[in-house]
């Protein structure tokens, strides 16, 4: 409950850095524990974080790039729970066991599958055959029957995993299980085999042939008497983690705590790509999943140096929707990663490049976990030495350095070299939730696809109508003069291909000498589709929400594509956004931005029409009542009236008009520029609003609220 720091802590930070030192003297020490300090000095703390690329930091030919976003909706969970219920967990250890499981129940959502698996030379499966819902009536039962266990008999781990594997196994191949959940299975023992298979290598291949990458194992281990090294290979060789307690230990809510790290899965299948040519000597850079509130760390060199930027590319799998995310890095930022001269943040000359220190950590960790998965005797001497090497170069304990102290003055000397059998226990265990690996060289990342062309027909700038009639090899435009808070009907087929596009309009003063009394852009735009399932989207200059049954925040500031079945959003970083939907229809928005803007300037949105094959004949809207119709261009001689002095003259004057439905239109010949400015339109002018061109009259467009989805022309609904 003590939120200030332990005596002698000091908390040196800029912006963008922060470094903690530990520092106490003996007194100080004694004013803690009588004895000196024994325990672990934990610091936590938070960053920024929103669904971007992460934060990738670059100093003197090495980067790490830290991958951690929040906001996101959680993945369903298919969880087989595997206890041990032996007679060595009698007492403490089982009653611990129980109440963490009592509240892990209660924490699994309404989409989780789960089912429970006691064992000890027996095998009890508690719901045969199958994982089920979570629902009260469900959690209440399991609770009785986890209430029920009482330890009895051998440790059969060779065949609980076994039973449990398949159970989840058969799950996922039986029935039609959500493509987006996540599937695992929680081990607990706190003993070794004594029943059945008993010899560790073994019961590992056992467990990895049963597996079959299909899913996560997470092992938990309770006390002396547990085989720790069997439990750490089985979690690392099945993408898992592995944790530890003592029996004297408050089990129950360091179960929990484990549970909660990997308990709200976020995204599968992560796999952060940078260019072959620029980089060397990555760490992992594949992950199956990422869990709320860890972190995935990558690391590694810079092979050109001279380069301006570092490309990035995260892709992942999120919910029902695919996600690409990228950007272009800048490599010189000397100013803000160097920490040399910084007060407080500069003490040493390892600590100058953080960065590279970061990149031999996750090195020497990676190593470390090749060495305990591997059965050959040579290559577990190449990296025990390759990691052996690094410590020393880099002064990291590790399971084969040892630190030694000099009694007098109390300074400590370099790690030395000391082989102990190793464990990645305690070495870096926060840092990454899930043990990831190098994403197979075979596995290549999604091409972009090519840019998608725009069409002229669009809604921009004041705003101006752009209809662009390809048949009739002319264009026709316009200008509606609305309200600041004015929602425009832009596209309207709800009823038969299921999409609707509304525009907000936000104000601004008029420029100087003009003719109007204010100025009018779009500040927001929702896109919103009925089929094959609800979808919208509200995108603004800053951001955008998408949101399917689950809401997923998206900054326009960084280049992203999402993807799901029907649904495709990409952005383009400060640029434009492009939405397509069922590969028929596809929008893109611009995005303005002004850096200096003048006191009549609004940073806005402008709204382009790029494929409208999947739309219907019956569509209409401002825009989307022209795109099945065509428009002729009629010229005829008006008669004019001049007088000159006692003299009263008739001259015949060439007239344009447009016939639009019946509709006789005035137009003149105007030129407009779109694409902010990029490409100068000729068009024929529609005056006052559009009247006669479009449909009714202004009004008739305006729609109650931005998800309003009016049915037909003139009435009014509601998605």
């Amino acid at each position: 409950g003590d939120v200030s720091p332990p005596p002698s802590t000091v908390v040196g930070h800029t912006k963008t850095l922060a470094k903690v030192t530990f520092n106490p003297s003996v007194v100080e020490q004694t004013r803690i524990a009588r004895n000196g300090i024994l325990g672990d000095f934990i610091i936590r703390y938070d960053v920024n974080r929103e669904l971007s690329i992460g934060d990738v930091q670059i100093l003197n030919g090495y980067f790490v790039h830290y991958f951690a976003p929040t906001d996101l909706p959680p993945l369903p969970k298919n969880v087989v729970f595997v206890l041990d219920s032996s007679a060595s967990m009698v007492g403490t250890k089982l009653k611990q066991t129980k109440e963490a499981l009592f509240t892990i129940l209660q924490d699994l959502r309404p989409e989780d599958h789960f089912n429970i698996i006691g064992f000890s030379n027996r095998i009890k499966v508690w719901q045969q055959d199958r994982l089920v819902q979570v629902t009260p009536n469900n959690i209440r039962d399991a609770k009785k029957y986890i209430h029920n266990m009482s330890p009895t008999g051998g440790t059969n781990i060779n065949g609980a995993l076994q039973t449990g594997a398949k159970l989840l196994n058969d799950y996922i191949a039986q029935n039609d299980i959500d493509a987006r959940s996540v599937s695992l299975i929680i081990f607990l023992t706190d003993g070794r085999p004594t029943v059945g298979e008993t010899q560790s290598s073994k019961i590992l291949s056992n467990t990895k042939d049963a597996i079959r990458d299909k899913f996560c194992l997470f092992t938990i281990g309770i006390g002396n008497d547990v085989d720790h090294k069997l439990l750490e290979r089985m979690a690392l060789e099945n993408c898992g983690m592995t944790r530890h307690f003592q029996e004297d230990e408050d089990a129950a809510s360091h179960l929990k705590g484990f549970y909660d790290e990997i308990g709200t899965p976020l995204l599968s299948d992560i796999r952060v790509d940078y260019p072959e040519d620029s980089v060397e000597q990555v760490t992992q850079n594949f992950f199956p999943n990422y869990f709320n509130g860890s972190e995935i760390i990558i690391a590694g060199k810079l092979i050109n140096q001279t380069s301006d930027s570092l490309h990035v590319e995260v892709t992942a799998s999120n919910s029902k929707k695919y996600i690409l995310l990228k950007t272009d890095v800048a490599i010189d930022l000397p100013s803000r990663n160097d920490i040399r001269g910084v007060p407080g943040l500069e003490d040493g000359k390892g600590d100058k490049n953080y960065i590279e220190r970061a990149w031999s950590y996750l090195t020497i960790k990676e190593l470390l976990n090749s060495w305990l998965k591997s059965d050959n005797s040579q290559e577990k001497d190449y990296l025990m030495e390759k990691a052996k090497s690094m410590a020393l170069s880099y002064n990291f304990v590790t399971p084969f350095t040892v630190l030694k102290m000099r009694e007098a003055g109390l300074h400590s000397e370099p790690p030395q070299e000391e082989f102990i059998n190793p464990s990645t226990d305690g070495i870096g265990e926060k840092v990454q939730s899930l043990q990831g690996h190098k994403a197979p060289p075979g596995i290549r990342r999604q091409q972009d696809k090519q840019r998608i062309k725009i069409s002229k027909t669009s809604a921009d700038g004041d705003p101006h109508f752009v209809i662009d009639f390809p048949s009739s090899k002319f264009s026709v435009c316009f200008n509606i003069d609305g309200e600041p808070g004015d929602i425009l009907r832009l596209v309207s087929d709800h009823k038969e291909s299921g999409v609707t596009v509304n525009g907000q309009l936000i104000g601004a003063p008029a420029p100087p000498n003009g003719h109007k009394k204010h100025r009018t852009y779009f500040n927001t735009i929702t896109i919103l589709s009925n089929k094959p399932e609800r979808s919208y989207l509200e995108i603004t200059p800053k951001r955008i929400i998408l949101d399917d049954g689950e809401r997923l925040l998206l900054s326009c500031d960084r280049s992203a594509v999402v993807r799901s079945s029907s649904l495709e959003v990409s952005i383009s970083a400060n640029s434009n956004i492009t939405v397509t939907i069922r590969d028929t229809i596809s929008f893109v928005i611009l995005i303005h931005h002004y850096k200096k803007p003048a006191p009549y300037q609004r940073d806005h949105l402008g709204f382009y029409i790029s494929n409208s094959k999947g739309l219907s004949s019956d569509s209409h809207g401002l825009l989307g009542q022209f795109l099945n119709h065509e428009v002729k261009l009629q010229e005829s001689l008006n008669t004019s009236h001049q007088q000159a002095g006692q003299n009263q003259t008739e001259t015949l004057k060439p007239t344009n008009t447009l016939k639009v439905k019946g509709r006789l239109v005035p137009v003149v010949w105007k030129q407009r520029r779109i694409y902010n400015g990029q490409q100068e339109v000729e068009c024929w002018f529609a005056k006052n609003n559009a009247d006669k061109l479009i449909d009714g009259s202004y009004k008739d467009y305006l729609a109650s609220h931005p998800f309003d989805t009016g049915t037909s022309f003139g009435t009014i609904n509601s998605l």
